[in-house]
């Protein structure tokens, strides 16, 4: 356990994820990749990218899917080496990894740490209502977005260029793939949170009710 990682961020893990989909509409588009990127602590207290989970996922049946939108992520969805899983195998697969870093790190809840991270969380919350998953370990509504923060620190809100403003590499050649969007965007989450340093956490903040444990199978985190 990591008990400086739960102190940092109030008990939750930052968990950078990024999905490519069929459209914009997480009611009618499909979900078609999913990569989540756990952020750790470092023993001199810095934060660094953990192992990445991914998989691609099968459209849910009845789903749709804008061709304009293949044609910028590139996703091939009849490939026969896709490898594909159902939304709900899907959900299980990066749902396990974030529960295991989660429980590691001593914190009560994933969050969701995104570019444009409302986008991210609408078509991962709008999975997880149509398969009825009880074990979803993200925060239902809370979010760190890198827009923001790269606003203040780069004043930069796209992606390429907060990277690029930041220092860090970019290749669009690889852009809009969820593990390279995923990683690269955590790597950026990583940078500007250590720029701004240790927090010391100020003695007259009052301490935090103690919260249901959502990583345990009983817990709904929907609304």
């Amino acid at each position: 356990m990591n008990p400086e990682m739960s102190a940092r961020f109030r008990g939750f893990l930052p968990v950078v994820v990024d999905l490519e989909t069929g459209g914009f509409d997480s009611r009618r588009h499909a979900l078609l990749e999913f990569a989540a990127v756990p952020i750790r602590l470092r023993d001199d207290g810095t934060l660094a990218p953990g192992p990445t989970t991914t998989t691609h996922v099968d459209p849910y049946p009845g789903s749709e899917i804008d061709p304009k939108s293949l044609e910028v992520t590139g996703i091939d969805i009849g490939h026969p080496f896709r490898d594909a899983k159902p939304e709900k195998a899907a959900l299980d697969l990066i749902f396990n990894a974030v529960r295991a870093e989660a429980r590691a790190a001593g914190c009560t809840r994933a969050i969701l740490v995104g570019h444009n991270a409302h986008f991210d969380l609408g078509f991962l919350n709008a999975a997880i209502a149509r398969t009825a998953h009880k074990r979803s370990p993200f925060h239902p509504f809370s979010v760190f977005d890198t827009v923001t923060l790269a606003g203040v620190a780069f004043g930069q809100t796209v992606l390429s260029r907060a990277l690029v403003a930041a220092g860090l590499p970019w290749n669009g050649d690889e852009a809009h793939s969820a593990v390279y969007d995923a990683e690269r965007t955590a790597d950026l989450f990583c940078l500007i949170a250590n720029r701004w340093g240790r927090l010391a956490p100020a003695a007259d903040v009052p301490a935090d009710p103690p919260l249901p444990d959502p990583l345990e199978p009983s817990v709904d985190l929907l609304p």
